[in-house]
């Protein structure tokens, strides 16, 4: 689920959390090299900075149109697809261009995806 979905406390909140949780991941890993401690790192964060630039855009787009439904569908339809963008050519970089391990990359990409799930229900009780 996008972070759009939850009023702004709780999408700061879910977003932190998954720092929290990409950044632990990093140190982690480093214990095994700092090349897979990297690739955790990269891993999350190609998760984490496309929920963060939808959000920034998405309060952008609610201050400035309010109540144009068509209009709000059709920026959350372009918002989510430059999400998929974004992370695609992040994972891609990470692994074509600096050869980041792929087990903590992904390990750490899964974990951030998990939190995104389930700390909203954990959050509402």
């Amino acid at each position: 689920m996008s972070v759009s979905l939850y009023n702004g406390k709780i999408a700061l909140k879910l977003l932190f959390l998954q720092l929290i949780a990409f950044v632990i991941l990093s140190v982690a890993f480093c214990t095994k090299s700092i090349e897979w401690g990297v690739s955790a790192f990269v891993g999350g964060l190609a998760c984490w900075l496309p929920n963060v630039i939808f959000l920034l855009l998405s309060r952008f787009q609610k201050i400035k149109e309010e109540g144009v439904p068509v209009r709000i569908a059709w920026f959350f339809a372009i918002s989510e697809g430059v999400k998929v963008i974004i992370t695609v050519t992040l994972l891609i970089v990470a692994l074509a261009v600096f050869k980041a391990a792929f087990a903590p990359l992904g390990v750490a990409y899964l974990a951030v995806l998990i939190v995104q799930i389930v700390a909203p229900a954990v959050m509402n009780g």
